[in-house]
C-alpha cells in the first residue's frame, strides 16, 4: 500500500469515467472540476467516445481488465482521498470497479449513476441498473441521481405513487449512505436539490434555474462533492459548497461550439483576473488624474 500523501500536497481523487473529447462532460469535466477545487485528479478511462457539444456519435467501451489494470497501477503508487464514479457502461466494468473499491472501504465514494449501457456491451439497461444497485450502492458514500436515475435505481418506474424521499430510502436501504436527489430535470423555475440520509431529509437547497441546456452539469456537481470531501469537509458542508461551485460554473457557462453550453469550471480564476484588470484600470485612471492636477 502507498504511504500517506506528503504534507502540503493536494488531496488525490481517482475518477472512473468515459472520455469526452469536447471537454464538456466525462473525464475532462472531472479533471477541470477537481483541479479547480484544489485536488490532484487521477483518471481511469472506462470508454472512449466520438462526441461534440451537440451529442454522442459513437462509444468504444474498454475491456474490464484494462479498467482494473489502470486503477491498480495508480492505487499501488499513490494514496487516494476519494473515488468518483461516472459512466461505467457495462456490467463487467461495474463488477471490476466494485471489486477494486472493496479494498478501500474507508475512502469516500461518490457515485454519479450514469445508467446508459454503452453500445457494444452485451447486456440490457436493466442489467446495468441491477449491477449498480447490487455492487456499487452498498459501497457508496453519496449518490447524485437526477429524478429519472433515482426512480430507476429504486425500481420505481412502474409505481407513480412513490415519492422522491421513498425512492431515496430504497437506495439507502441498499447500502448507500446518502442520496443527493437533484431537481435539474423537473422543468420548474427553481431547482431543488435534496440530501437524504438514514433519518430522512438532511438538507434541501433551492437554486434559480439558469438558461441552458448544459453539457456536463452532473459531472461537475459530483466531482465537486468528491473534491470537497477530499479536502476534509464534512458531508453536509461538502454538498452545499459543491452546489454553490456548480451553480456558479453554470452561471458563467459558455458555448464554444454549435451545441449545448459548457460549465466554466475556472470561473473564479477569470473573475479574479477581471477584478485585477479593473483595479489596474482604476489605478491608471487615478494616476492620469493626479498628473493632470499637477500641471
Amino acid at each position: 500500500m502507498p504511504s500517506e500523501s506528503p504534507i502540503g500536497a493536494p488531496p488525490v481523487v481517482l475518477v472512473f469515467a468515459a472520455s469526452d473529447p469536447s471537454g464538456g462532460a466525462g473525464l475532462q469535466a472531472d479533471l477541470l472540476t477537481l483541479a479547480s477545487t484544489g485536488c490532484h485528479p487521477l483518471t481511469v478511462v472506462t470508454a472512449t467516445t466520438v462526441q461534440d457539444t451537440c451529442g454522442v456519435e459513437a462509444v468504444l467501451p474498454m475491456e474490464a481488465d484494462w479498467v482494473a489494470d489502470q486503477a491498480r497501477a495508480l492505487l499501488e503508487d499513490m494514496p487516494v482521498d476519494a473515488f468518483k464514479l461516472g459512466a461505467l457502461g457495462s456490467v463487467e466494468i461495474i463488477a471490476a470497479v466494485a471489486e477494486i473499491l472493496s479494498d478501500y472501504p474507508d475512502v469516500p465514494l461518490i457515485l454519479d449513476p450514469v445508467l446508459k449501457p454503452v453500445r457494444g456491451a452485451e447486456h440490457s439497461a436493466d442489467a446495468l441498473v441491477q449491477a449498480v444497485r447490487d455492487l456499487l450502492l452498498p459501497q457508496t458514500t453519496i449518490a447524485t441521481p437526477n429524478g429519472r436515475e433515482l426512480r430507476l435505481l429504486a425500481e420505481a418506474d412502474d409505481d407513480a405513487d412513490l415519492t422522491a424521499e421513498q425512492c431515496a430510502a430504497k437506495l439507502i436501504e441498499a447500502g448507500c449512505e446518502f442520496v443527493l436527489a437533484t431537481g435539474t430535470h423537473d422543468g420548474v423555475r427553481e431547482i431543488v436539490n435534496t440530501l437524504y440520509g438514514k433519518a430522512g431529509v438532511v438538507r434541501s437547497d433551492t437554486w434559480p434555474r439558469l438558461p441552458g441546456p448544459f453539457h456536463g452539469a452532473g459531472c461537475t456537481l459530483s466531482s465537486a462533492i468528491a473534491a470537497m470531501l477530499a479536502n476534509g469537509l464534512d458531508l453536509t458542508d461538502a454538498v452545499r459548497e459543491a452546489q454553490d461551485y456548480t451553480w456558479n460554473a453554470l452561471r458563467k457557462a459558455y458555448r464554444p461550439g454549435m451545441g449545448r453550453l459548457l460549465p466554466d469550471r475556472l470561473f473564479w480564476a477569470r473573475e479574479e483576473t477581471e477584478a485585477r484588470g479593473a483595479d489596474a484600470d482604476a489605478a491608471a485612471a487615478n494616476d492620469r488624474a493626479d498628473t493632470r492636477g499637477g500641471h
